[in-house]
């Protein structure tokens, strides 16, 4: 946290960081670190995630390899502004889910002096931009892109391929429904 003098007052210095990259590639698991970090550093954190999430717990954010955190989940990102009260630190996970709100959310929370970590995917199946992720990520002052290992060659990968037939654009799923490619492989999977 930072603090910056204005006049006789003051002020906590906010921002926004985004840790975007495909499913399997760490995403959640560097904003649990983060987290983390911050309330060992004895900062007031709140963390938020969809409450369509249900994947691995109703509450709880969890990582694919187990490691958890504390949520609260929401139905939208107005909701956040009204539940981020005192606080140092916001954790958003899954932001890709949410609405085409939540980069103004995170605008008003890192203004108000909160520093705000975000992780989500940055592309969706089909390798286009993700609901707000492209907003968020103009709006960022920190931009981490993680990167999972290409299932197929085992090269770097930034895509998420669906295995399934499933055209929905929002499908919650793990291994059996996404592998992570590489942008060779990815090409080279033939398009619905």
């Amino acid at each position: 946290m930072f603090l910056e003098q204005k006049g006789n007052k003051i002020q906590k210095k906010g921002w926004i960081e985004v840790v975007c990259g495909s499913m399997f590639s760490g995403k959640t698991e560097e904003l649990i670190r983060r987290l983390k970090r911050a309330e060992f550093a004895k900062q007031k954190v709140e963390i938020f995630k969809p409450a369509i999430d249900i994947r691995y717990d109703d509450e709880n954010v969890v990582s694919h390899v187990g490691t958890s955190i504390r949520s609260t989940p929401v139905p939208s990102s107005g909701n956040i502004l009204l539940l981020a009260n005192d606080v140092d630190v916001v954790g958003i996970d899954e932001a890709q889910f949410f609405d085409d709100e939540l980069p103004e959310v995170c605008e008003k929370l890192a203004n108000s002096g909160i520093r705000v970590i975000i992780a989500g995917l940055d592309m969706d199946f089909t390798g286009k931009p993700f609901g707000p992720i492209p907003a968020l990520l103009s709006k960022a002052e920190f931009v981490t892109k993680v990167h999972a290992i290409c299932m197929q060659c085992g090269d770097l990968a930034q895509y998420s391929h669906r295995k399934t037939q499933d055209e929905a654009l929002v499908l919650l799923g793990e291994i059996d429904e996404y592998e992570p490619l590489c942008r060779k492989c990815f090409n080279l999977v033939p398009k619905r």
